[in-house]
């Protein structure tokens, strides 16, 4: 028999985005509360090869991206709207902003302004 609290088997659980199984055992939350939690997890979007990855990525409002610098390049992000602004992201370097608005955000590397990318924030509590 497992010794494990059935407390950590949830938060293990939510940890790795199996939120539904965790709402299905005794005491759990209800599976929209997990869905919340999981949309709020943090996003990530790879710079590499002198292009962002996802290139478009649908998040909830309230949710961090953070944007990786795998480049051997410097890199900057920056909202069309001038909304937000990252300082200068050398090899190795992250950045993140926190989305609380619905909206669509298109950005772009102002040292490459070739290099573009979208953000799509749909309101809380409404899937991505």
């Amino acid at each position: 028999m497992c010794k494990t609290p059935l407390r950590h088997v949830r938060l293990a659980l939510a940890a790795v985005g199996i939120c539904g199984l965790s709402a299905a055992m005794p005491g759990g939350a209800p599976a929209g509360e997990h869905a919340v939690k999981a949309a709020l997890a943090p996003a990530t979007v790879a710079i590499d090869a002198h292009a962002f990855a996802p290139a478009t990525l649908t998040i909830t409002a309230g949710t961090t991206v953070t944007w990786k610098n795998g480049d051997d390049t410097v890199h900057s992000i920056v909202a069309d709207n001038k909304s937000f602004r990252s300082g200068a992201l050398d090899t190795a370097d992250s950045w993140s902003h926190t989305f609380a608005t619905p909206g669509e955000y298109g950005y772009f590397c102002s040292l490459h302004p070739y290099m573009t990318g979208r953000i799509i924030v749909t309101p809380a509590g409404k899937p991505s």
